[in-house]
């Protein structure tokens, strides 16, 4: 017998495959970790003090609410390792953009299209102040920090949970078609963001997220996407010129405003193109099978 490497990270996971019960079961477990890492800020604030948890408590907390699920799903992927074929999180189907270009079309995308949520979420009710002040102390405050929790472990954590696992298991576990197996996965995307005004962006770039996972299986390049945003956005909060923008139509003419929207819409219309050219391979997209980690010797 020999052992197939199980060390890496995100090839751990490879074996569990979630349906429809299994994806719900790690929505309650990630329920289970935002109350512990709620009570993690709790106990930081009666231990240090408020100014001192707001500063370091969500670097410590926000780990922590996935750690329940990514606990389940690493126990299920290694009871069914031996033996079961699994489906890697993170494959490299580049062909024929190849990886550079495929990296560029995506940030290129991500920033067009999160230029355009700018404007849909004009339209959304104004948001609560409380809320308001959260938003503003991610994207802030202490850059550093907030960088290592907007900008790392928010695209690792979310692009395992919503693109590696849940619509990984759509398309694998339930052979859900992608047309719906995208949008649904973009849908928990937005619920994981527990308000209305992150909701509803992420949703929209869920859906690019997982297009682009369904076409390259490349858990890298969704997480890359992510951080591209997530660091544009906290960039943008340490501009004092902008530190005060609601909106990107308060920064700018409307006439430009409409101008940059509209070249925005078809440069993603343009990657969205560009991505179908990668072929896919099987109906539920080009993410790799991996063999039972245990496998015996040929004769």
């Amino acid at each position: 017998m020999r052992r197939r490497g199980n060390y890496k990270l995100l090839d751990k996971f490879s074996w569990y495959v979630p349906g429809i019960g299994g994806i719900l079961v790690l929505m309650a477990l990630l329920m289970v970790g935002a109350l512990a890492g709620a009570i993690v800020n709790w106990i930081a604030i009666a231990a240090f003090g408020t100014e001192v948890a707001l500063s370091y408590g969500q670097v410590i907390s926000y780990p922590v609410m996935f750690i329940p699920p990514m606990i389940y799903a690493s126990i299920k992927s290694a009871s069914c390792s031996a033996e079961n074929t699994g489906y890697r999180l993170d494959s490299e189907n580049f062909t024929p953009l190849g990886a550079a270009v495929c990296a560029l079309l995506a940030c290129a995308g991500t920033l067009a299209i999160g230029f355009c949520c700018d404007g849909i979420n004009a339209l959304l009710p104004e948001m609560p102040e409380y809320l308001k002040e959260a938003m503003q102390s991610l994207t802030g405050g202490n850059f550093l920090l907030n960088f290592i929790c907007v900008g790392i472990f928010a695209p690792f954590f979310e692009e395992w949970l919503c693109r590696g696992m849940v619509l990984r298991g759509l398309l694998k576990g339930t052979r859900m078609h992608p047309a719906a197996a995208i949008p649904l996965s973009a849908l928990v995307f937005a619920i994981i963001h527990f308000n209305l005004w992150q909701a509803v962006p992420a949703f929209i770039m869920g859906c690019l997220f997982g297009y682009v996972y369904y076409r390259t299986g490349s858990l890298k390049i969704t997480m890359l996407m992510h951080a591209v945003n997530n660091t544009f956005s906290l960039i943008c909060g340490h501009i004092d010129a902008l530190e005060d923008m609601d909106s990107w139509m308060d920064a700018m003419p409307y006439g430009t405003y409409a101008l940059i929207s509209t070249a925005c819409f078809l440069l993603i219309c343009l990657v969205i193109l560009a991505f179908r050219k990668i072929p896919v391979n099987t109906p539920g997209g080009n993410i790799d099978e991996t063999a039972p980690i245990f496998e015996s010797y040929e004769v």
